[in-house]
């Protein structure tokens, strides 16, 4: 079985101890879920993240439009929280998440907003199979954990946004105009999400994982403002000499990671080595004819896999300086051809399962969204 680096636990890791350390309290004993769910404001989605759970999660890969929900819409908007001691009637009358953890044994759930300074973050969410589990007291007791566990997902994800933030300024005070446009990144970090999110269970790949991996696909080539325009823009073929100035992006990316990371104090941040992993590996290939690096088959990080497959559709299906845009089809015929050889094949398969999906990414993000 594949095993993530122990740098890739991040936040559950930490939930789960301190999840443990809660159910110490004798009146807390009873708790037996603790779990997050992310907002996406770009797609109203609310998707699973972190969990700590007594058993396996009934809900994790899940996700579901904020608009379906009418009581969590109420939450996000007024910031108030919710206690729900017997699921029956929402496991029921309600949606499928519901049904998913009623049909898991638990019976009853207190629901908390994650909100800063008018920015809505996501859910926290307690469970317990038993119903009338969340009386006063226990309600009280729980709330320095709430804000506890709301404070740490707002920073590490608030760590991610500046990072992003970061990018985009070096980016707007160069003069690179090249396919980097902001609908490029948005829907190459979101085909490499639904990437990652398919693959086999064998490769471990949890919510925490995918939602990093989506967050750091944005910054895959930021070494490319070292590239001067008349390369990065450039009609037509490069030369030898012109590719391998073009190359020479991978090695300036890290270099600009790294210096992000030591400057800004960020060193301690989940998942650093995904992101320096994407940056650095995303134009390796399988069969070893890559760069910068000549890497071969599982030398190269899956995360970089996925990253590859993702971005190279993209920017076979989008309209370049020096070409059209393929069809989604024909794009997918170039990849399938070389599976196995160049790209990953489990992240082709993937990707090429999912064109109802593609197509809505390509309708919802056909305009520039990160600029």
């Amino acid at each position: 079985m594949y095993q993530l680096p122990a740098v890739h636990r991040g936040i559950a890791e930490r939930l789960i101890c301190l999840h443990d350390e809660i159910k110490g309290e004798n009146t807390l004993a009873s708790l037996s879920r603790i779990a997050v769910a992310l907002y996406d404001d770009t797609s109203d989605m609310v998707k699973t993240f972190i969990h700590s759970s007594d058993g396996e999660s009934p809900v994790d890969g899940a996700s579901m439009p904020l608009a379906q929900s009418h009581s969590l819409k109420q939450l996000a908007k007024t910031g108030a929280r919710r206690i729900i001691n017997d699921l029956t009637p929402a496991a029921t009358d309600g949606g499928s998440f519901s049904r998913r953890l009623y049909d898991a044994g638990y019976r009853s759930s207190y629901t908390v907003p994650i909100v800063n300074k008018g920015t809505f973050y996501g859910f926290l969410f307690f469970n317990s199979f038993e119903i009338g589990f969340f009386q006063p007291p226990v309600v009280q007791r729980l709330r320095p954990y709430a804000e506890l566990i709301s404070l740490a997902v707002m920073r590490e994800l608030d760590t991610v946004r500046m990072m992003q933030a970061a990018v985009k300024v070096i980016r707007s005070v160069s003069s690179a105009r090249d396919e980097e446009t902001g609908s490029h990144l948005a829907r190459m970090a979101r085909y490499a999400r639904l990437i990652a999110a398919k693959m086999p269970d064998h490769y471990g790949l949890t919510d925490e994982y995918v939602e990093f991996l989506f967050q750091f696909c944005p910054l895959h080539d930021v070494g490319k403002v070292a590239v001067p325009d008349a390369i990065l823009l450039k009609p037509g073929k490069l030369t030898e000499d012109e590719f391998t100035l073009m190359k020479g992006h991978v090695v300036k990316g890290v270099e600009i990671i790294d210096l992000m990371m030591r400057d800004f104090g960020l060193k301690s941040m989940p998942y650093l080595d995904v992101l320096r992993n994407i940056v650095a590996y995303h134009h390796e290939a399988l069969d070893g004819s890559g760069y910068p690096y000549g890497l071969r088959e599982s030398q190269i990080p899956i995360e970089a896999r996925i990253a590859a497959v993702a971005d190279v559709f993209d920017a076979l299906t989008s309209v370049r300086p020096y070409k059209n845009a393929w069809t989604n089809e024909e794009a997918m015929q170039l990849l399938q051809k070389n599976a196995g050889t160049k790209f990953d094949p489990e992240c082709v398969d993937i990707l090429a399962g999912s064109l109802d999906e593609i197509k809505v990414i390509q309708a919802r993000f056909a305009e520039t969204v990160f600029d």
